[in-house]
This record gives C-alpha cells, structure tokens and sequence, in this order.
C-alpha cells in the first residue's frame, strides 16, 4: 500500500498504526542522513534563551537566507520569534554536552561556555561558526514550524575544531 508516494508495510486496515508506522519508518530512514548540529539562541525579557536544532541549512545566497526548524510544542521557540532575530551557533564536537542541556526543559542552558553578545543572541566564543539572522518569514508544516532567517552578519571561527554531526540517533564526527 503506498500513502502520498511513500510505501507502507502494514495492514490498511489498521488506520492509525498505519501512520504510525510511516512516522517510524520516515524517523528511521532519516537517521541515514547525517546532520549538523546548531544551537539557536535569542534574547527574551527575562535573558538568553536557546534550543539545540539538527534541522539547519543554507537556503539562498541572494538575498542570504538560512532555515531552522522549531517543533510546535518547543516552549523555547515563541521566546525567539518575540524577539525578531536569533543566532545560529555551528557548534564543534566538543559541544555535545553543552547541546543536550539545550535539548532539556527547566535547566540553565547558558550556565556552561562562554557566551558573546551578539545582536541576534548569544553567541559561543570557541562555536566552529556564528550566523546572526532575522526572522524573514516561518511557515508552519506538520509538527514543525520551518524558520527562514536572513543572515545579517556571521563568522567562522574553529576551523580546527572537527564538527558535531547527528547520525543514526547519536552524535559523532566527521572521520
């Protein structure tokens, strides 16, 4: 059975386990593609606020646009779109850890590192790369909302440093 181009493995009649199905099967081929990691930070009212994001790519040179995705239930992204502007930290190997305590609710995110100021947000001073953007346009699309930012400054940093890379449901480097 296929359902909107893509091939099913279950019983139609199932109807729900059905979608369930495909949402594993996506979540597993996805898993293939190894991704960056990027931390998106913000300034809110009450501070700095920041979510890690796996979802990031280049999306024109002219005019300069970059995408992150924000899932709909992220308490953290609506503190970000406030705000008009966030900034894409390129984060390094060496900051998994730092990565999964933005990946966490109720924790100090910024309590570790050391953070620059950027008009976007906060930036990391050892970050591979920093693109300070604002918020161009976001189109929600199923249990995401797609970000395009216009990059209104950036910079590369640890050229030495070997990148965070999210594969198969863990993090690593590139070999």
């Amino acid at each position: 059975m296929t359902s909107e181009g893509a091939t099913v493995t279950g019983p139609a009649d199932q109807g729900g386990s059905v979608r369930a199905e495909l949402g594993s099967d996506l979540r597993r081929v996805m898993a293939e593609y190894p991704t960056g990691v990027v931390l998106g930070t913000a300034y809110s009212a009450d501070g700095p606020v920041g979510m890690t994001c796996n979802s990031f790519t280049s999306v024109s040179l002219e005019p300069r646009l970059v995408s992150i995705c924000a899932v709909l239930t992220s308490s953290t992204w609506p503190l970000i779109r406030a705000g008009g502007h966030f900034c894409v930290n390129v984060v390094a190997s060496h900051h998994a850890e730092l990565t999964r305590t933005f990946a966490m609710r109720g924790v100090d995110r910024f309590g570790a590192g050391s953070w620059g100021r950027r008009p976007g947000g906060p930036s990391l001073s050892d970050t591979m790369a920093w693109l300070d953007c604002r918020i161009w346009a976001e189109r929600e699309a199923g249990d995401h909302v797609i970000v395009i930012g216009e990059v209104q400054s950036m910079e590369v940093h640890a050229r030495s440093a070997e990148p965070l890379v999210f594969w198969r449901g863990a993090y690593g480097t590139v070999a």
